[in-house]
């Protein structure tokens, strides 16, 4: 598949259950947590679409190889279920059998690889600035 299309699959995906997920703390966890857990929660969403928008923007531009696509791919990729993931088990600690604080350190894991898709745009620009 190519790589733009895998993009677009990814970032509207990720959009799609951002959405949900959103629609989901302010309404289906409004008595079940704290407001500062559904902040908390709301971090994860927030993270997630702007994820999504960047994954949909790479999609949609010529500045970048598809090598570099692919790259950046996996890094949303995990970068989200890490970050934003281990946000959503966070906030819900005290909804479930599992306790997420055991697996808390894969939060800044997620972080680092979505800084890096970020970073790779950037420094590809630098390096090849007549892509643009």
């Amino acid at each position: 598949m190519e790589t733009q299309k895998k993009l677009i699959l990814l970032g509207s995906s990720l959009g799609f259950i951002g959405i949900i997920l959103g629609a989901f703390a302010a309404h289906g966890l409004e008595n079940l947590i704290s407001e500062d857990a559904i902040a908390t929660f709301e971090t994860g969403v927030k993270y997630q679409i702007y994820h999504s928008l960047f994954l949909m923007f790479l999609s949609s531009q010529k500045f970048t190889t598809p090598r570099l696509n692919k790259t950046i791919f996996w890094l949303i990729l995990l970068g989200v279920l890490f970050f934003s993931g281990s946000i959503y088990g966070l906030a819900t600690n005290e909804l479930t059998g599992f306790d997420f604080k055991n697996i808390a350190w894969i939060t800044p894991v997620g972080g680092t690889l979505l800084i890096l898709s970020w970073a790779l745009v950037f420094f590809n620009l630098l390096k090849k600035p007549d892509n643009l």
